[in-house]
């Protein structure tokens, strides 16, 4: 998994070869840890085809705002270095997995 800061976020996501996934989250959101463990359970399955990544919006504030996630967890996806689409609460794995299916696509 990797752990995104603000001084590196726009770095690694415009030069991901990759779609990524990134988890916006903090450590006091309960919804977060009930996420978590299929976020780490995806990131194995799309090993390859897509890239994991989670950012703690309390000790990056800046990267959060610049795309205005409002709630957490939110997961966002990139591809190309632009955001594609968001997933916003305590998804179900099948909707992650759709959603996804469906950027690989695009």
């Amino acid at each position: 998994m990797i752990t995104l800061t603000d001084s590196n976020f726009k770095e690694f996501v415009d030069t991901s070869k990759l779609p990524v996934i990134i988890d916006f989250w903090a450590e006091w959101c309960s919804p977060c840890k009930l996420i978590s463990p299929v976020f780490n359970k995806l990131e194995k399955e799309y090993e390859g085809k897509v890239t994991f990544a989670k950012l703690n919006i309390d000790v990056n504030p800046h990267s959060p705002m610049q795309y205005d996630i409002r709630s957490i967890p939110t997961m966002m996806i990139f591809k190309g270095g632009e955001p594609v689409t968001q997933l916003v609460g305590a998804i179900q794995e099948h909707k992650i997995k759709y959603t996804l299916e469906e950027v690989q696509q695009l």
